[in-house]
């Protein structure tokens, strides 16, 4: 399990996000087209890569911030990790060869009708993360839980939840560019 400077977890997490915010920047440089190119007709274009993310966020950032904005409890030095919340966190790092995992179906937007807006979502949902994360900063990371989008009944620690998020935005960024490649 982790055990973490607060701070440094943060920092990581905004850093994480940002480069996330730079590859979406330069997907934006793509014709419509080739964002929605396909390697196989079962597999997901870049732009359905980024609305995932985007379904996932619509759940994930009203939550944390709902959580944020009630709590009392101010900031502590040192985050650890719970154990299932580390596992779903460790799992969701993309690795060397992706490890494929089932999409929940209101999560899936295979053969969704998308543009650029996609885009522009995904980039305001990834600032609106950044402000979260500022202002978690001053909250105990530790103390506050949050919601799962696949139950409301399973609670996770902000820390593991923010590392869920962003670490599920990595893996599909990877994804994403990875389909870039494929293409060229």
């Amino acid at each position: 399990m982790m055990t973490i400077a607060s701070n440094e977890l943060i920092e990581d997490l905004i850093d994480r996000t940002l480069k996330n915010i730079k590859a979406a920047e330069q997907f934006n440089q793509f014709t419509i087209e080739h964002l929605n190119k396909k390697n196989t007709p079962k597999s997901w274009s870049i732009l359905e890569c980024l609305e995932h993310l985007n379904l996932y966020g619509d759940f994930y950032l009203p939550e944390i911030e709902d959580r944020i904005v009630k709590s009392e409890q101010k900031s502590t030095a040192v985050f650890k990790s719970g154990f299932l919340g580390d596992y779903f966190a460790k799992s969701m790092l993309p690795k060397e060869k992706l490890n494929k995992m089932k999409t929940f179906q209101d999560k899936n937007p295979i053969n969704s009708d998308l543009d650029k807006k996609c885009i522009h979502r995904f980039i305001l949902q990834q600032q609106k993360t950044i402000e979260l994360l500022n202002l978690a900063s001053k909250k105990d990371l530790n103390k506050i839980k949050t919601s799962i989008s696949i139950s409301k009944w399973i609670k996770l620690k902000l820390g593991d939840t923010f590392r869920i998020l962003i670490y599920h935005n990595d893996r599909h960024i990877v994804q994403a560019n990875t389909i870039i490649t494929s293409q060229q």
